[in-house]
């Protein structure tokens, strides 16, 4: 089973992305802080990340993986092992570019053997299945940011290294940690430079996935359009892959 359902028909719904770091703050109306563009390593898609200023986009597909009612959460490994990635998101709305606060920041994706959480086996490899791990999501605070820990993902069959995501606003919080009812503002999806992605699939635990792996370019759902297309701003956390990344975007969203 890959994530190839439908995935060639965009969602009718228009998203704008915005610049990440300091061209963001600059354009976020009203928002409380200030950020320093951080020295990043995605050289060869820096130049489209650095002129996606309220940049139309489409949406993307959630693809055949998607479970409701996870956890509302900052922290979504549950222990899977993998190369650490601090995601800081940050939603703003598309017509402003003011910073949209208590929405709810959604993502899930597969781990280093390329199997999601409720799906495990579709991609070949048999490991014990909760239906929980790497999905949840948080809320923005009253900058727009939400901030979510979790591992570099890996691959599987079809796909280049992706991360699903939705933003919701207006929904509820339930007694068993999860969120119910709101409104669905964006379904798109979070992608990763080539070279690091390289980098990564080098090291263990990612070497034990033996599925041969689909690059940016070969990939049928991301377009070319750095972060206009998703493409997330990569810092290295330390001096080496395995000390992970910080991985930031602004998303910018029709209300």
């Amino acid at each position: 089973m890959t994530d190839t359902s439908g995935e060639h028909t965009p969602i009718a719904r228009r998203t704008v992305l915005a610049a990440t770091g300091a061209t963001a703050a600059a354009l976020a109306v009203g928002a409380a802080a200030t950020y320093e563009a951080p020295t990043t390593e995605t050289a060869d898609t820096a130049p489209v990340a650095a002129a996606a200023v309220c940049t139309l986009t489409r949406e993307m597909t959630e693809g055949p993986y998607y479970l409701d009612g996870q956890y509302v959460r900052s922290n979504i490994t549950e222990g899977k092992p993998g190369v650490p990635l601090e995601l800081t998101l940050t939603v703003v709305d598309d017509d402003t570019c003011a910073p949209l606060s208590n929405a709810l920041v959604e993502i899930w994706h597969a781990d280093h053997l390329g199997e999601y959480s409720g799906f495990v086996g579709a991609n070949g490899h048999s490991e014990p299945d909760n239906g929980t791990f790497l999905r949840g999501g948080v809320l923005t605070n009253s900058s727009g940011v939400a901030s979510i820990t979790t591992i570099y993902p890996g691959w599987y069959v079809g796909r280049c290294i992706h991360i699903h995501i939705k933003v919701h606003t207006n929904v509820r919080l339930t007694p068993d940690g999860s969120f119910t009812g709101g409104q669905e503002l964006h379904t798109g999806q979070l992608y990763f430079s080539e070279t690091i992605t390289t980098r990564v699939s080098r090291l263990s635990p990612y070497t034990a996935n033996g599925v041969t792996r689909t690059t940016l370019a070969q990939d049928s759902i991301y377009d070319g359009g750095g972060a206009a297309s998703g493409l997330l701003t990569l810092t290295a956390l330390g001096s080496s892959t395995s000390s992970g990344y910080t991985g930031t975007l602004t998303l910018g969203v029709e209300r």
